[in-house]
C-alpha cells in the first residue's frame, strides 16, 4: 500500500499556499475549482503529496494538535535558523528521542501541526 496524499482543510488558501511553497518548498502540482465556494490544490515534492482544500462554507476548521504531518529536513539546526529568517515560530522542540532522529514542530497558518525531522 502506498500513501497517496494527506488532506488539510484550510481557512485561507493564499496564506496556506505561501507557507507550503515558500516555507516548506513544496511545488504546486495541480489546482482545481469544483465549485464557486471550493478550491483544491495539490502540492508535492518527491513522493510527498499534500492536498489543500478551501471551502468558503466551512468556517470553523479546528485542529486539536493530536495529528501532525512530518517532513524530512537535512539539518534541524539549519532549518530552525532558516525559519527565523521567515519569522516562523518553533512550536515545540527540538527533540532527540534516539541517536538517529531529531525533530521539532511548527504550525501552518491554519494551526495544523507540522513536524520537521532530521534522520541522523
Amino acid at each position: 500500500m502506498k500513501n497517496l496524499w494527506t488532506t488539510i482543510k484550510v481557512k485561507d488558501m493564499e496564506a496556506s499556499l505561501d507557507f507550503y511553497t515558500n516555507i516548506l518548498n513544496l511545488e504546486i502540482d495541480n489546482k482545481m475549482k469544483p465549485s464557486e465556494d471550493m478550491e483544491i490544490v495539490f502540492l508535492c515534492k518527491g513522493e510527498t503529496k499534500l492536498e489543500l482544500v478551501y471551502n468558503l462554507s466551512e468556517k470553523n476548521i479546528l485542529y486539536n494538535g493530536n495529528v501532525s504531518t512530518g517532513f524530512s529536513v537535512d539539518s534541524v539546526d539549519e532549518y530552525i535558523e532558516y525559519l527565523k529568517t521567515k519569522n516562523v515560530s518553533i512550536l515545540e522542540g527540538p527533540f532527540q528521542p534516539n541517536p538517529n532522529v531529531r525533530f521539532f514542530y511548527i504550525n501552518d497558518p491554519n494551526g495544523y501541526k507540522i513536524q520537521l525531522v532530521e534522520q541522523c
